[in-house]
């Protein structure tokens, strides 16, 4: 059974009409701003890509994607996780160059995602990558960048609050940057959940940087696969959630590895076997460009904007029973 929390008094500022209505818009005006503070180009993208390739986002390495057979070429797929290292070899296929960015509507079954208020079986996301220079692979490029998606997720939400005024949702547009580590250090009786809402409560917007390397507890704040972001310069974006009562992570990001950072990532996860895959291969001959990128949450995004207490109230999904029940005693629409 998923867990669930019930807001109390709750009550949707939208209808279910305006709220599909509201989500469209939502998603025209972010995917603009983002693109403008980004510099980024829309792309196609797979839902399922070859398991030989190394392609497929193992998250924290224990999720089991969604396998199928194709009958034509006897051969399996699997659905993406995420397109995180598909992104970086579609930069170099399709031609980009230094500066320059792609953005693609990513969809995706997590089918051992532990489902509550904030989780699904069904993700939705923009996955984002663009390429960068030696000179801008740097913490305060990162911060840059983290600045701008802020920006546009504030921008937008002042854009549907002119539209839908009865929305009450308030953003901080000032971030707040801080690293697991010193989370750790400044709440070191808390587990790493505990910690952010502890810190994203007081200061409202935060990126959370440097994650999935151990810390001096000896565990890592949150899993990180090794062979995408470079856990010495990523993060997570943040909101404190008034009706949820809880901080929302929005965004995992981050600037991706190069040959000396998976290597030695690899080895820290013992996740030496990779090392044969031809992403992987690519990756330590420094075949590849050096790049930033992230996923964006469409229906945790969609939550926040909209002021809703639950995911299923944005996207269509699967529910046990029990949840479903809840939810309609206490006037939460699932689509």
């Amino acid at each position: 059974m998923s867990k669930i929390f019930i807001p109390q008094n709750y009550k949707s500022a939208l209808g279910m009409y305006d709220t599909q209505t509201a989500i469209g818009l939502l998603k025209r005006t972010f995917e603009e701003r983002l693109c403008l503070a980004l510099n980024l180009k829309r792309v196609s993208a797979p839902l399922f890509v070859d398991p030989t390739t190394g392609l497929n986002d193992d998250l924290s390495g224990k999720e089991r994607p969604v396998r199928f057979d194709l009958k034509e070429t006897g051969t399996d797929a699997v659905v993406v996780h995420s397109l995180a290292k598909w992104k970086r070899m579609a930069l170099k296929s399709y031609g980009f160059s230094a500066g320059e960015g792609l953005y693609t509507d990513m969809n995706a079954i997590r089918r051992d995602e532990e489902m509550d208020n904030l989780h699904s079986v069904y993700t939705d996301q923009w996955d984002w990558e663009k390429i960068i220079t030696l000179e801008t692979r740097n913490e305060d490029y990162l911060k840059k960048v983290v600045q701008g998606i802020v920006g546009a997720i504030c921008d937008t939400l002042d854009f549907l609050k002119c539209r839908y005024p009865q929305i009450d949702v308030s953003l901080c547009r000032n971030v707040t940057f801080v690293t697991s580590q010193a989370l750790e250090d400044e709440y070191p009786t808390l587990s790493a959940k505990e910690r952010e809402n502890a810190f994203v409560k007081e200061h409202k917007t935060v990126f959370i940087m440097q994650i999935g390397d151990k810390l001096r507890s000896g565990k890592p704040h949150d899993g990180r696969a090794p062979d995408y972001d470079d856990w010495a310069l990523n993060g997570d974006i943040l909101f404190w959630d008034d009706i949820l009562n809880c901080a929302i992570e929005i965004s995992s990001m981050g600037i991706r590895v190069d040959e000396k950072s998976i290597d030695e990532q690899l080895t820290k996860a013992n996740a030496n076997d990779r090392r044969t895959l031809p992403f992987h291969k690519a990756l330590l001959s420094g075949e590849l460009p050096l790049t930033m990128g992230g996923g964006i949450g469409q229906s945790r995004l969609s939550m926040l904007l909209l002021g809703k207490a639950h995911i299923g109230e944005v996207q269509v999904s699967l529910w046990d029973e029990q949840t479903k029940r809840v939810c309609k005693e206490n006037g939460i629409v699932l689509l």
